[in-house]
């Protein structure tokens, strides 16, 4: 069994030629970072000396392993993937070769943690165009992952830090493909889903969650729009009475971000991705990590992109990229700890009887 302390954490290099690894390196630099867990890199040796070099970082020992057969625990680690030379670094510049790269590295590190070679994935940002290719043909990492890696699970994306927690109905899609895509059986599953996870990835026991509406004001009773009436409200009545999870809604998004409602709930289900990302990263854009619940591993990332503007200039903060570590490794082990909890579940002690429950005392002795 693995050490807690030693979580294998998988961490893909990203786009060569953003943020991504110089971010990475910076925090597996730091030697108390070895007391929690041990760091993996999907990359090539070469580029990572180059962003190293770039920022004119102190030179620290990372053992280069071959496979995951060959990391040493206590330490930072490079699984080698491509060839170094293949891939041209060309800080702040979008290419297909950096596109290329960062779906090899992707590729690898979804092999070792199908076969459990690590314990949790950590992606570095990824640019979603130049990636587009045969094998990835996606909107993003995240759709990915489900195709390549869910086994039939849905995934569903949480972007969370201290105190607030958004999930997404609607991921990336287009404005003018949400009318006709959010359905009252869709935010239904999505309550589902979010709940379970607050529940087993969060562990909050009852959790509280709001629902945003569609369109503004919430619609003002139909004048703005109807969905708030006709979809978003079924569906949680639906999920409050018949699936006994803790809803409320729809709030209208501006208003709720900005009286900070936010704080009086567990979690936030926002119709499509700027509704809910805009207001999270206004508040959290130096903490904020995107978790990918629903699937049957632990993914995080975080939640910047490739930061073309600044690559290799040294100034990239870490602070996202550590967050997603930690909050990997928090996941994982609540995700431990919950199936061990309710793995052997205590048979109900009571049998019905009309309309009341007749409890059996079974401190009493029978003569049966």
């Amino acid at each position: 069994m693995t050490d807690e302390k030693k979580i294998r954490v998988g961490i893909t290099q990203g786009d060569t030629n953003g943020i991504g690894l110089e971010v990475a390196l910076k925090v597996i630099a730091v030697p108390e970072f070895m007391e929690i867990c041990t760091p993996i890199i999907y990359g090539a040796g070469k580029v990572v000396t180059y962003h190293r070099k770039a920022i004119d970082m102190p030179g620290f020992q990372i053992n280069h392993a071959a496979d995951a057969e060959h990391v040493k625990a206590g330490m930072p680690n490079l699984i080698e993937v491509g060839g170094s030379d293949e891939v041209k670094v060309e800080l702040g510049t979008p290419s297909k070769q950096a596109g290329h790269a960062a779906y090899q590295a992707l590729e690898a590190a979804v092999a070792d943690l199908k076969q459990g070679n690590i314990d949790v994935l950590v992606t570095a940002p990824i640019n979603k165009d130049n990636i587009q290719s045969e094998d990835f043909n996606f909107p993003g990492q995240t759709e990915y992952l489900e195709a390549s890696a869910g086994e039939g699970h849905k995934a569903l994306m949480i972007l969370c830090t201290e105190g607030i927690r958004v999930a997404l109905v609607t991921t990336h899609l287009p404005l003018s493909q949400l009318s006709q895509t959010i359905t009252t059986q869709g935010i239904r599953d999505r309550l589902r889903e979010f709940n379970a996870s607050l529940q087993r990835d969060f562990g909050i026991e009852r959790p509280r969650i709001a629902v945003l509406s569609l369109n503004p004001h919430a619609g003002e009773n139909g004048l703005l729009g109807n969905e708030e009436q006709q979809v978003i409200r079924p569906a949680i009545d639906q999920a409050y009475d018949e699936d006994r999870i803790v809803c409320f809604g729809p709030y209208a998004a501006d208003g709720f971000f900005g009286s900070r409602q936010y704080r009086r709930f567990d979690g936030v289900l926002a119709m499509y991705h700027d509704q809910g990302l805009a207001p999270f990263k206004a508040l959290a854009m130096d903490s904020g990590v995107n978790f990918t619940a629903g699937l049957p591993f632990v993914r995080t990332s975080p939640d910047h992109g490739t930061g073309y503007d600044i690559a290799g200039k040294g100034v990239a903060r870490e602070d996202s990229m550590r967050q997603a570590i930690y909050t990997a490794i928090d996941i994982w082990r609540n995700r431990k700890a919950y199936d061990e909890a309710h793995a052997h579940p205590l048979r109900k002690q009571y049998h019905d009887k009309g309309k009341d429950n007749v409890v059996l005392d079974l401190t009493k002795e029978t003569d049966e």
